[in-house]
């Protein structure tokens, strides 16, 4: 098991789980500039998503759509696949226990 503090900083992101995140931390206006001051002092680094993005969402949201799928979670499956990430941090370990990338890889799901 991969614990979180062995693997270096930066630790790669999406635009979808940033707004998913401070729509969670709606309520603590600290918690959400820490947030982005994480980004902005380069501990989190939010990676575009391109074209390639919409045409794999289509197919991943098809693929899951009977335990809804969310678009921040399809984001982070779609960056590991591109930028060959095999972890990945998220409370989610219901969802991301049963997401495989496009060759059938299982992400280890970091804490």
């Amino acid at each position: 098991m991969v614990a979180s503090k062995e693997i270096a900083a930066p630790y790669f992101t999406s635009w979808p789980v940033i707004t998913e995140t401070a729509w969670l931390l709606r309520n603590y206006p600290v918690a959400i500039r820490g947030l982005f001051q994480s980004i902005e002092n380069g501990f989190l680094k939010v990676l575009d998503l391109d074209d390639h993005f919409v045409r794999w969402c289509l197919m991943f949201f098809e693929r899951y759509e009977d335990i809804g799928v969310q678009l921040a979670d399809a984001s982070l499956v779609y960056l590991s696949e591109r930028e060959k990430i095999v972890n990945v941090f998220t409370l989610d370990r219901r969802d991301f226990a049963i997401y495989r990338t496009t060759r059938n890889r299982a992400l280890t799901i970091i804490p």
